[in-house]
């Protein structure tokens, strides 16, 4: 028997394949607003066969429970995890969503939507400091550059109005109609 074959190089090997992807999974989380750890406690989590505590969690990670704690809370609050319940079980068990997409909707619209109500009030504020400057100036030259400046916030408008439009459609769930889950 080669060494490919024996069981412990086939573990290794299983374990090798995860560790891959949870590495990967981790380094693109800042994607989602979140670190590198948390990412690879969701991949930790992924990869269980059964839920697990945040006593298995620190176990498997080497990590604190309290940073177990803090992390299933963010990906929990991404819709990343779910707690469970188990019959028998006292403490709060976690797995994996296995929604991906519904995963991504809720970060997508809350950071999204986030982000476009704070530049849509960044735009409102803008125009009214730029009419309020428009309406105390007699300088020709300023007051064209003032209306250069308002229809280049009108697109700006336009593009949140467009961005709010997309956020709406993962919020009633239509984007899966346009763009169909695989």
């Amino acid at each position: 028997m080669n060494n490919h074959d024996s069981p412990n190089s086939n573990w290794s090997e299983l374990n090798e394949a995860r560790n891959r992807f949870i590495s990967e999974i981790a380094q693109n989380m800042h994607l989602y607003g979140i670190s590198q750890s948390v990412g690879r406690l969701y991949g930790t989590v992924f990869f269980a066969e059964k839920p697990m505590t945040l006593d298995q969690m620190s176990e498997a990670l080497g990590m604190s429970k309290t940073s177990m704690s803090t992390g299933i809370r963010e990906l929990s609050k991404s819709k990343m995890v779910e707690r469970v319940w188990e019959k028998g079980v006292r403490k709060d068990l976690y797995q994996a969503e296995q929604d991906w997409y519904k995963s991504f909707s809720a970060v997508f619209i809350n950071r999204w939507r986030k982000a476009t109500e704070l530049n849509k009030e960044a735009i409102q504020d803008t125009k009214q400091m730029l009419d309020e400057l428009y309406d105390t100036t007699t300088d020709s030259h300023l007051q064209t550059h003032i209306n250069r400046d308002l229809e280049k916030l009108d697109q700006a408008e336009a593009y949140y109005q467009w961005l709010d439009e997309v956020i709406s459609l993962f919020e009633s769930g239509e984007i899966f109609s346009i763009v169909p889950k695989k």
